[in-house]
């Protein structure tokens, strides 16, 4: 249990010149004795108690480097969207094992993992998704983020680290479509789950869904309360600004929770079956 009144974590992050990497680094860094920002290309830091540094995850000794002196690793760094199996693989599986193994070895206590959405991406709309279902995933992004998840249940398991496993929806400064007034996830929700993740008392393995406070939300999220996460913005405020094309989903992106990522290549002549309530 990190005691925040004595003193403050070292932080290290993954992933920090990308889209939430750039927003939550300015909260972390006043949670934070050093913040030490991490991507593949260089970065300039924000703050005086910030050093950044550059490293692939896919290079093990580079990433056991960047652990050293470590609290808490917020990980946020590999392939954000579907691709090729090779990428996926030796970015977001290999990446990530890579994580995981340094964390243990630099007697890291708490791992942060950016999860997605997507690693129960088949499941029905209108199924309600909590973090005990088993994993339905839409795409070879959502199987890399599935072995995320069982990599830091088995770390938390069999070497105690505390595993926060974030199963982020849709990031975006404010919603776009008819699917992100369920999933949005808000700057500044995201910046208050960020500094939850920090402050939480201690935790074995915990899922926690990233969303927004949003009245059409799909899931059943008891983690939020579990690391005191109080989500504030509300996508239903942005419903009526919509544009109707917006509006307009493809059956298959209408049927589950995947969206796009579950119609892309979709070729089956079968119904998905729905999973029992």
């Amino acid at each position: 249990m990190f005691n925040m009144a004595d003193a403050l974590p070292n932080i290290l992050i993954t992933g920090a010149a990308g889209a939430i990497g750039q927003v939550i680094r300015p909260a972390l860094a006043l949670l934070s004795d050093l913040l030490r920002s991490a991507d593949i290309s260089a970065l300039q830091p924000v703050s005086d108690n910030e050093e950044c540094v550059t490293f692939d995850l896919r290079d093990f000794q580079s990433v056991r480097n960047a652990m050293e002196g470590i609290d808490i690793v917020f990980h946020f760094g590999g392939l954000s969207l579907e691709d090729d199996w090779a990428l996926i693989r030796d970015i977001n599986i290999d990446g990530t094992y890579n994580i995981f193994e340094a964390a243990r070895q630099a007697n890291v206590r708490r791992v942060v993992f950016a999860s997605s959405n997507h690693v129960a991406g088949f499941y029905p709309r209108d199924f309600p998704v909590g973090p005990d279902v088993t994993p339905r995933p839409d795409s070879r992004y959502g199987i890399s983020k599935v072995f995320g998840e069982a990599v830091g249940q088995l770390y938390a398991d069999k070497h105690g680290l505390e595993v926060i496993s974030l199963r982020i929806g849709q990031f975006r400064p404010k919603p776009t479509n008819l699917r992100m007034l369920s999933l949005w996830l808000s700057h500044g929700d995201m910046a208050r789950l960020a500094e939850s993740c920090v402050r939480a008392p201690q935790v074995a393995f915990e899922i926690v869904y990233g969303i927004s406070a949003n009245s059409r939300a799909w899931y059943v999220n008891p983690g939020a309360e579990r690391i005191g996460f109080v989500p504030r913005d509300n996508a239903e405020e942005y419903a009526g600004t919509l544009p109707a094309g917006a509006l307009i989903e493809t059956p298959v992106e209408a049927a589950f929770q995947g969206g796009p990522f579950c119609s892309a290549e979709f070729d089956s002549s079968r119904e998905v079956t729905r999973p029992r309530k």
